[in-house]
């Protein structure tokens, strides 16, 4: 009898340390959540995939993100960029396609943002420059704070908001 009472007893406390844990996952918010922004740029149907990284109280540009590097704009795999359409991006053709999409931040000037033909990859670990669709030299502009990396697309083009920093794309 006492046996059978031990085994309730531990069978009780082992449904309940489960449920528990299954309740703290589901609570648990990714560090980076992973997002999409959809919209139309230049009559072009336009989706971004990116990891959503937070500042956390971070110094995020020369800081977490070294400039001079190339960045995989976002967090866990390379952003992607899609477009149905061909178009033009900061004055320079890009067909229609799937890329990866890099930035390479600077302290000062104009930045470099990239459109990777190889689409699916895992951050910038394994970028190559040779793969890279198109190239070009964007402003950087002061926004306000923006806790969460995120990417806006209007009918101009797009831009990815981190920290204090928007890289606005032109698209026509």
């Amino acid at each position: 009898m006492k046996a059978l009472f031990q085994f309730k007893t531990l069978t009780v406390l082992v449904c309940a340390l489960f449920m528990a844990t299954m309740v703290m996952a589901q609570d648990k918010k990714p560090a980076s959540p992973h997002l999409s922004a959809k919209g139309t740029a230049a009559g072009a149907n336009i989706s971004i995939r990116y990891g959503s990284p937070y500042v956390k109280g971070r110094k995020i540009w020369g800081g977490l993100e070294p400039y001079g590097k190339v960045y995989r704009a976002g967090a866990d795999s390379a952003t992607t960029f899609t477009t149905d359409k061909d178009i033009t991006v900061e004055g320079k053709a890009l067909p229609a396609g799937k890329y990866s999409f890099f930035v390479i931040p600077v302290e000062k000037g104009k930045w470099t943002v990239i459109f990777n033909k190889t689409a699916e990859q895992w951050g910038a670990y394994e970028y190559k420059e040779a793969q890279d669709q198109l190239r070009v030299m964007v402003t950087p502009k002061k926004h306000k704070m923006s806790e969460s990396l995120t990417y806006v697309i209007t009918k101009s083009g797009f831009s990815m908001n981190w920290d204090k920093i928007s890289i606005p794309v032109s698209i026509k």
